[in-house]
């Protein structure tokens, strides 16, 4: 209404002009400077729409959405429940939280885990991102923090509610350590302004307020961030585990129709490292297969090739020539065979198909998801990768450059082994090891699973080609398939 008014106003004032005979150039040019400055302050400047969720939309996000994430739930609710009840927090003179710092991978949950606790709570919700705030005009980011913790105060009066939770994402683009960017002080004076804010933050608030900020680089924040009474707690949010990893499998698959051979507790086994959004992307990957396929259930056989597409991308258009081939066949019979030796049933599947920037592929289980690994477990690894570069030297007569992954992944085995004191120098200071002796530690280790491999494989030359001529023939052997031609293999060669 206000701008229709002011814009015929001005219209009727020109007109005025020009029937009076004034030169309005100068008026022309004044009104071009206003409006790029209202565009650059308005549209481009201070002024941000940033996300508002009153919380009463009809399917709000509620921690019963959020899985495998048991740990980091009950930590929040413990923080929560500070806000929640408030009163009783301040009878028993709490100190009421201002700031949770959700930390961990990408695609745990950390948004997902925000918006429940506003739910939780029954609070706004206003979300921003970290690069929101950083703009190149002096001043602006610590406009938009002020309009932040504005915004989210009036959002809650006009809802009637007393809690509102601002949400930052990817906050060490705004909170990184001061005196990084030596250019300008923009990025200190924004970080500033949101301490500021923070501080600001009273018990006897009308509002009361939290700020929930996420982050999978908190070693990046600035300290004056992390100090009680601004974030006072650090919740990690990690990657889930087989329980946790089939807790969010059958959340997202409780809206597709599933066929009996369906074994959501197998996928949880053979997903070890996927996140929340990895699995998520597994479901619908997998429901999408089915769809092609024209099927009207989602079958065991759709998890499993989703799980290839998700983690090395869909099958490419290129075949490579037939030499090739061979030469790949080889090379991922060597890492099967080695794999199970060190651990029996633990290939999954063996391919050649070409997918992404792999031309083969093995895909392992684990029985268990494991966070310290043995030496002889690390061994064994570093085995598994050193197999198919040794494979292609006793079948072919020599290695290829396919091999350049695998030995950069067992160099980074071996760098574990040395810095947890299981080469020959024992518990040494890396800082103080020089490089040669660094370099000799490595090569020693690889060298010495080297000859391990070559002491296996060699005899059983014939099998290895027996296995490749199989794989070559199908480009894709299930484990089952994969453990019964090895085993009518060995009986022919016995």
């Amino acid at each position: 209404m206000h701008k229709e008014l002011g814009l015929g106003f001005g219209t009727a004032l020109v007109i005025f002009l020009l029937v009076s005979g004034y030169n309005i150039g100068p008026l022309v040019l004044l009104g071009a400077a206003a409006a790029a400055f209202y565009y650059f302050v308005r549209v481009k400047g201070v002024v941000k729409n940033f996300i508002v969720n009153d919380g009463n939309e009809e399917h709000r996000i509620s921690f019963a959405d959020v899985g495998g994430q048991a740990t980091a739930i009950k930590e929040l609710r413990e923080a929560l429940d500070f806000i929640k009840h408030h009163h009783y927090a301040k009878r028993l003179g709490i100190r009421p939280l201002k700031g949770l710092l959700l930390t961990g991978p990408p695609g745990t949950g950390k948004t997902l885990l925000a918006r429940a606790a506003a739910s939780y709570t029954d609070a706004v919700f206003v979300a921003a991102s970290g690069s929101e705030f950083v703009e190149m005009y002096a001043g602006v980011g610590a406009q938009r923090v002020r309009q932040l913790f504005r915004t989210a105060r009036e959002k809650a009066r006009q809802t009637g509610k007393s809690n509102a939770i601002i949400f930052i994402d990817e906050i060490d683009v705004l909170g990184s350590r001061r005196g990084r960017v030596t250019s300008h002080l923009e990025y200190d004076q924004t970080l500033n302004q949101l301490l500021v804010e923070m501080d600001g933050i009273k018990a006897d608030d009308a509002v009361h307020l939290l700020v929930v900020a996420a982050t999978n680089r908190a070693d990046l924040l600035d300290p004056a961030l992390l100090r009680p009474g601004r974030f006072d707690r650090q919740v990690r949010v990690e990657l889930p585990d087989r329980e946790g990893r089939l807790e969010i499998l059958r959340l997202h698959t409780r809206n597709k129709p599933l066929a009996a051979d369906v074994d959501l507790a197998a996928v949880a086994r053979e997903t070890f490292g996927f996140s929340g959004a990895h699995l998520e992307s597994l479901a619908n990957e997998a429901a999408i297969l089915a769809m092609r396929e024209g099927t009207q259930e989602i079958h065991h056989r759709h998890f499993v090739e989703a799980a290839e597409k998700v983690l090395l991308g869909d099958r490419l258009d290129r075949r490579p020539a037939r030499e090739e081939l061979w030469r790949i066949a080889v090379h991922e019979t060597g890492h099967a065979l080695l794999s199970e030796l060190t651990q029996p049933g633990s290939v999954t599947a063996l391919t050649i198909t070409p997918r992404g920037s792999t031309l083969g592929y093995l895909r392992q289980k684990s029985e268990d998801d494991n966070y310290l690994y043995t030496e002889e477990q690390l061994s064994d690894r570093l085995s598994v990768l050193l197999a198919g570069a040794v494979a292609e030297e006793i079948v072919l007569g020599s290695r290829s450059t396919g091999a350049t992954n695998d030995f950069e992944q067992a160099v980074g085995v071996a760098e574990t082994m040395v810095r947890a004191g299981m080469s020959e120098l024992g518990v040494v200071a890396l800082d103080d090891l020089p490089d040669d002796v660094w370099h000799q530690a490595l090569s020693r280790l690889l060298k010495r699973e080297e000859e391990r491999v070559k002491a296996y494989l060699q005899p059983r030359k014939d099998l290895v080609i027996q296995i490749a001529q199989q794989l070559l023939l199908e480009e894709r052997l299930s484990g089952e398939v994969f453990r019964s031609v090895l085993e009518a293999g060995c009986r022919t060669l016995a």
